[in-house]
């Protein structure tokens, strides 16, 4: 525990040193992201509301352009049996992969504009609460 200064160092059984004393309360000594990101109202920017979805994006469109090569690839060349066979198998793995990644990120997108309208329109809505709650 940390030392109190001179000032706080007041017999601790009047009532006075109980609200000198800083509180140690259960939302201060466990924060999650998820109660802070609610009360924090400083504005975010684009890339760090969106940088998820786009890497999703990005990362998917890459695996399915690779798969895209593959199969490609493995029905142009003559590599023998088995390898013609295991580039046949990794290339619709790596397109259904990719597209898959692809399709999420593109999903991800109208699912955090909505959760970016529903958090201004209830700000008001937590304004008020706070100001009930604190009284």
């Amino acid at each position: 525990m940390e030392a109190l200064p001179q000032a706080l160092e007041v017999d601790e059984k009047s009532p006075e040193s109980r609200d000198l004393l800083p509180s140690q309360t259960a939302s201060s000594l466990c924060t999650s992201s998820r109660s802070e990101s609610v009360w924090t109202a400083t504005p975010r920017n684009n890339w760090e509301i969106y940088n998820k979805p786009i890497v999703i994006m990005s990362v998917g469109g890459a695996i399915f352009l690779l798969g895209v090569a593959v199969t490609c690839l493995a029905y142009k060349l003559d590599l023998g049996k088995k390898g013609s066979e295991a580039l046949k198998m990794m290339g619709p793995a790596f397109l259904s992969l990719g597209l898959m990644m692809l399709v999420c990120g593109l999903v991800w997108v109208p699912i955090i504009k909505k959760k970016q309208k529903q958090r201004q329109k209830s700000v008001f809505f937590q304004n008020l609460k706070s100001f009930f709650l604190n009284r």
